[in-house]
């Protein structure tokens, strides 16, 4: 992914503020051309800096996700091939470095328990990945 500049951290933090936000609003905001703004989401998104567009749900009795966080360990030579796999895969959502004993932590999302067995199974069956712990997210703490 190529370094980004103040403009595109600002871009960016506009779509995560409002992804449906016209891209005639983005411009504005950002003194720039419509097209500019244009190319620079399109090259944002080409580059990897933007993976996917999705929809938060804010009604909590709507949204019926199984939710996870799956931590990763990793066998050396194979983790950046993991972490390619695991990022084009829907249902991780998520992807995080980190330290100690695991090499990754996912947090995953699947619309059925069903669907979320088939996740796990998959992951754990990547070349590289040697050992998995995952926790089901049951409800949000504090509100």
């Amino acid at each position: 992914m190529a370094q980004l500049d103040p403009t595109d951290r600002r871009l960016l933090a506009l779509l995560q503020q409002d992804a449906r936000m016209p891209v005639v609003a983005m411009a504005s905001e950002l003194g720039l051309s419509r097209a500019t703004v244009s190319a620079r989401i399109e090259r944002l998104c080409r580059d990897g800096a933007i993976r996917r567009f999705t929809v938060e749900l804010g009604a909590p009795d709507a949204d019926d996700l199984v939710r996870a966080v799956m931590l990763i360990e990793l066998q050396g030579p194979q983790a950046r091939g993991v972490a390619a796999r695991l990022r084009r895969m829907r249902q991780v959502a998520e992807l995080h470095s980190t330290n100690g004993a695991w090499d990754l932590v996912a947090r995953i999302e699947a619309a059925s328990l069903a669907e979320f067995d088939r996740v796990l199974g998959d992951i754990r069956e990547i070349p590289g990945v040697l050992n998995s712990e995952t926790c089901l997210l049951l409800s949000r703490a504090g509100g």
